[in-house]
């Protein structure tokens, strides 16, 4: 088979993936129209993939004729749960992050309701911060990496977990106010990233950015040593951002 006979099929998986993934970021589901305009395609190869997705149960349409993620969609997030827990999948990631940066670095996301450390790699510098260790679920709203979940969390989610976790003081530095820390979390949300200058312990910094833009319920972060953060926060941030969105290197 030429490369030009392949190329229609590897185009069409692509869009219909696509697809799957807009409907996925709406809240309410998408109409047709919405759906070509989001993905960049025609309506008539919209209307055709959309077809092919409702017969097979991956997407279904509502009483007001918007399109929402069907019923079989639940097998593939099952199957994800099943074969392999997040950890395993974020794990390349993290160790990519302390290679490049030297800190130790986490992974963290939801789990059973509560944002929590699932990944640790230890950074290679002489003088580490002290380590969260894998499965910390504690104080979100003065980590980096829970700070961030929190942003990006529906406000559903977010006032669930701050209603069973009222935030405290850590140090002179944690945000314990619902008021401020909502306001905090709109900052993040804005630019895309959360730091947390001695939040959690003094001496100790950290940084985090969003998976996927922060449609997936995952962080990558990395802590340091207050004053090497603000040394290097440019180029760490730099690197946790190419590292998320799945970049190689310049350097390799």
């Amino acid at each position: 088979m030429t490369a030009a006979a392949t190329k229609p099929r590897v185009q069409s998986a692509a869009r219909t993936a696509a697809i799957l993934l807009a409907v996925a970021d709406s809240d309410t589901g998408l109409s047709a129209p919405e759906i070509s305009e989001a993905v960049g395609i025609s309506r008539q190869v919209t209307y055709h993939l959309l077809h092919t997705l409702t017969e097979i149960g991956m997407v279904s349409r509502d009483t007001g004729n918007r399109y929402v993620l069907g019923l079989r969609v639940a097998t593939l997030a099952e199957g994800f749960r099943r074969q392999l827990a997040p950890a395993e999948h974020l794990a390349p990631l993290v160790r990519e992050v302390a290679a490049a940066t030297g800190e130790t670095a986490y992974a963290a996301g939801w789990w059973l309701g509560v944002p929590t450390t699932l990944h640790v790699a230890l950074g290679s510098n002489p003088i580490q911060a002290a380590e969260v260790p894998r499965g910390y679920a504690e104080d979100a709203h003065a980590r980096a990496s829970g700070k961030l979940l929190l942003a990006y969390a529906d406000r559903e989610r977010r006032e669930e977990y701050l209603r069973a976790h009222p935030p405290r003081r850590l140090t002179a530095r944690t945000i314990d106010d619902v008021v401020a820390l909502d306001e905090e979390l709109a900052r993040i949300r804005a630019r895309g990233h959360a730091v947390d200058r001695e939040e959690f312990a003094a001496g100790l910094s950290c940084m985090a950015v969003p998976l996927d833009g922060g449609r997936s319920p995952f962080a990558l972060a990395l802590s340091a040593p207050s004053d090497r953060l603000a040394e290097n926060e440019s180029h760490y941030l730099a690197e946790l951002e190419r590292i998320a969105a799945g970049k190689t290197s310049d350097a390799g």
